[in-house]
């Protein structure tokens, strides 16, 4: 999983110790703390401004680029022949702080469906506690969908390949969050999908090496900090100290590639 940018609440060593499960293998273990970490594991469900939901805007059958659907399989229809990404929102609609916030703050905004209506289809997965607002035929896949890419907290934004299968990487909520900011990280997300690194190298012969070994540097800082996780280290400052380390080298590494 691609995680390219994290959510603005801070990352903490016990954050990810507490998310260890005996039965997790370390490098799964950093892909459910870093989706849970960029996903706001810790859901607000304290009261925000009123906000147009997901929910509000949602269509419920059928899909068009750029806008909200809950009709996942006609948004991977057209993802397919359009070669596109899906954006899939996991949300509560009716009670996640964090959700509303981001349905006001980026998803409302002019700058957000200007881009979306031309680069993303868009799939809303709800889990409401009003349970009128999912129609029935959906509640069971979308608990399946949600068990599928491992998602554990709400808002949760799963970046699709074209194909609707291929998880290439999951973004979250945070209070300063713009549309132009999550463009960002969601293109950071986008081009190291499959087709686009394949693409890349395709376009560019000369930078295939350089591009691959920044994109090897990424993944070997990740694997580095789920080797370490997977140790148990004891939470102590040291150890904290050494964590944050470990998230600077990842975004060193992340910053290198960016530069392509």
């Amino acid at each position: 999983m691609h995680c390219i940018h994290t959510s603005e609440e801070d990352l903490s060593l016990d954050s990810a110790l507490a998310l260890q499960r005996p039965s997790q293998e370390p490098m799964k273990l950093l892909n459910t703390t870093l989706g849970l970490l960029c996903a706001g594991a810790i859901t607000l469900t304290a009261q925000t401004e009123e906000a147009p939901t997901a929910a509000e805007a949602v269509q419920i059958d059928g899909a068009k680029i750029g806008h909200w659907t809950m009709d996942f399989d006609a948004a991977k229809k057209i993802a397919a022949e359009k070669k596109l990404p899906l954006l899939v929102n996991f949300t509560g609609s009716d009670w996640c702080g964090w959700c509303k916030l981001m349905d006001k703050g980026v998803f409302a905004k002019e700058a957000w469906t200007k881009y979306a209506a031309e680069n993303v289809l868009l799939v809303t997965l709800d889990f409401p506690k009003d349970k009128t607002i999912v129609p029935e035929k959906y509640v069971t896949r979308n608990e399946k969908l949600k068990d599928q890419f491992e998602v554990r907290g709400f808002p949760s934004y799963v970046i699709l390949a074209s194909d609707g299968e291929t998880k290439i990487g999951q973004l979250g909520a945070g209070k300063g969050k713009t549309p132009e900011s999550f463009i960002s990280e969601f293109k950071a997300v986008v081009r190291l999908s499959p087709a686009n690194i394949e693409a890349f190298v395709k376009a560019n012969p000369d930078k295939a090496k350089v591009y691959k070994a920044a994109i090897k540097g990424v993944e070997d800082a990740k694997t580095e900090l789920a080797d370490w996780i997977g140790t148990k280290p004891e939470r102590n400052e040291e150890n904290t100290k050494k964590f944050q380390e470990f998230q600077k080298s990842i975004q060193t590494a992340q910053d290198e590639l960016g530069k392509f």
